[in-house]
This record gives C-alpha cells, sequence and structure tokens, in this order.
C-alpha cells in the first residue's frame, strides 16, 4: 500500500475498524474512505454497486459485521447468517468488479469446530460441529473466506481472510444484552462497585479457557499483513495465550476495584471449552502482540469508566 493509495474501510466506527483507520493514519495513510451503516447499507446490493463504481477503492478492508454475543447470537440466529452474507457477499463481489488490488476479510474464532484441537491452526477449519449457540455467525464467516479463495482462485484476486481471537479495547459494546464476555465483566463489576453490591453474577461454571487481543495489536497485525501476506486459507491473530473465566473475572475485578464477592451461575450456558488461537503462522511471518492483559484492560477501563 501506498501512501496516497485509497482504502476503504468497512465497519470504520466499530472496535474493529475504528482501531484499524487509527493504524492507517499513525502511518500517515489520510486517504480513507469511510461510510457510516446509515451513508451506506452493506445489505443493499445497488448501493455497494453504486458506491464501488463512484469511489473505486485500491484497497479494502472488511471489518463490518453483524456481531454480539452468546444471547444475540442464539437469539436473532436468522439476522446473523442472513446479514453477514448479504454484507460479505455485496462487498468481496464488487471489489473483484472494480479492479481492488487486495482485499482483507476480518472472520472470527468462531469458524472452529467446537470441539477441534487445541490451540486451534488454520487446517482445521471444517474438520467438525460448530458451536451451535453461534452456528448462523460461524457459518456465514467460513462463508466469506471461501468465497475470498474462490476469487483468488477464479478470478486471480488477492482477497485475504484473517481470524482474530476475542478482541477488547476501545468503541467496544458495554450493552449487557448482546455484549461479549470482558465489556460485560467491565460493565457489571463497575456496576456492582457503584451500588456497592455484594456479589457480581458469572454467567456460566467460570471454567471456559478464552484468549483476548487488544483492538489495537490486532489492527497493527492487519496493517503488517495487507504489506506482507498474499495468500489463500486463513491466517490466525492473536497471542497465544488463554486464561479461565474465573481468572478473567478476578482480573477485572481488581482492575476495577470491587471488593465483593463472585458468584457463578452454572445454569446458564458456557459456551465452547477453550479457544486459544495458534499463532505459529503469524509469528513466522514477523508479527507478535504488544500488549499485555493486565494493562490493556486497565487501559480500557480508565478510558470507559465515567461513561458506564
Amino acid at each position: 500500500m501506498n501512501i496516497n493509495d485509497k482504502i476503504y474501510v468497512a465497519g470504520h466506527r466499530g472496535m474493529v475498524g475504528s482501531a484499524i483507520v487509527r493504524r492507517l493514519q499513525k502511518d500517515g495513510f489520510i486517504n480513507i474512505i469511510t461510510r457510516t451503516s446509515k451513508e451506506l447499507d452493506l445489505r443493499n446490493q445497488q448501493a455497494v454497486a453504486d458506491f464501488f463504481v463512484t469511489e473505486k477503492p485500491d484497497y479494502v478492508i472488511l471489518a463490518a459485521a453483524k456481531v454480539g454475543g452468546i444471547v444475540a447470537n442464539n437469539t436473532y440466529r436468522a439476522n446473523f447468517i442472513y446479514e453477514n452474507i448479504l454484507i460479505q457477499s455485496n462487498v468481496i463481489h464488487h471489489s473483484y468488479l472494480n479492479g481492488v488490488k487486495k482485499l482483507m476479510f476480518l472472520g472470527s474464532s468462531c469458524i472452529y469446530p467446537k470441539m477441534a484441537p487445541q490451540p486451534l491452526k488454520e487446517e482445521y477449519l471444517l474438520t467438525g460441529l460448530l458451536e451451535e449457540t453461534n452456528e448462523p455467525y460461524a457459518i456465514a464467516k467460513i462463508a466469506g473466506i471461501k468465497m475470498c479463495d474462490a476469487y483468488r482462485s477464479q478470478y486471480g484476486c488477492n482477497f485475504i481472510s484473517v481470524m482474530p481471537t476475542n478482541l477488547y479495547g476501545p468503541n467496544d459494546n458495554y450493552d449487557l444484552k448482546n455484549s461479549h464476555v470482558l465489556p460485560a465483566l467491565i460493565r457489571k463489576f463497575h456496576t456492582a462497585k457503584k451500588e456497592n453490591a455484594s456479589n457480581v453474577e458469572i454467567w456460566g461454571t467460570g471454567s471456559p479457557m478464552r484468549e483476548f487481543l487488544h483492538a489495537d495489536d490486532l489492527a497493527d497485525a492487519c496493517f503488517f499483513l495487507m504489506q506482507n501476506y498474499n495468500e489463500a486459507g486463513l491466517v490466525n491473530i492473536g497471542v497465544g495465550e488463554d486464561i479461565t473465566i474465573k481468572e478473567l473475572a478476578l482480573l477485572v475485578k481488581k482492575i476495577v476495584g470491587f471488593e465483593g464477592e463472585l458468584k457463578f451461575d452454572a445454569s446458564k450456558p458456557d459456551g465452547t471449552p477453550r479457544k486459544l488461537m495458534d499463532v505459529s503462522k503469524i509469528h513466522a511471518f514477523g508479527w507478535k502482540h504488544n500488549i499485555n492483559l493486565e494493562e490493556g484492560i486497565a487501559s480500557v477501563y480508565a478510558e470507559v469508566k465515567d461513561k458506564l
């Protein structure tokens, strides 16, 4: 990518897209094209077609998606598969039609089978059944990976796919109805501290293991891969280390300064038992994360605590 190239970041107001925009700006990229969902509905094929013909971006980073936690994924199953397939199909197809030099598609670690061996290697894709609660979302993301590969195979498009692990960072979603586990814990402990509650209830048993990557680290990896990775298939982006939900809750409790107890509600779903990325592929290319988890959560909490 050259400094004057037109780069379209789809989903620029989300946690991932906004981090990518910040990373591009850090290196002096100013020709960044963005559209809010009100300005451009990526589910609308004609609107996307018109946008690409008018703007003619050189590069596309597809960070736009309909996302949510366990409850949202399980409740709005039709919305998650339908809307995500529409968004990615429209952007990928019209990138091809308009001669985009390179496209990056961002997926999710939920593409891997529920009971896949750990850590998750890229080649484990499609080797087993998915986690039931977010299967529609995962299938949409798998379709996006395969679509990028198909356009590479048939048309020679340089379309790549990356799979981030669980993310956190600025512009995260703290709505308890549809947020992911880390922002939900920050919100719960902050509220409990403010209200002098005696305990905080945590969904599940606390035993599942999860890996967490700061959005700024993800953005740095995406920036690196846009310049150094041009292959079919996918590449994992993560830290290569995980902790239990209980350990995570205790860490958030410490950072927030909550003095009460933890209560685990084992009647609530745990989700996948473990999701740890094998990051040997991206390490071999020369990229590694920089922000450790405690430092990252502390910086995020300092930024949002007055808004919660």
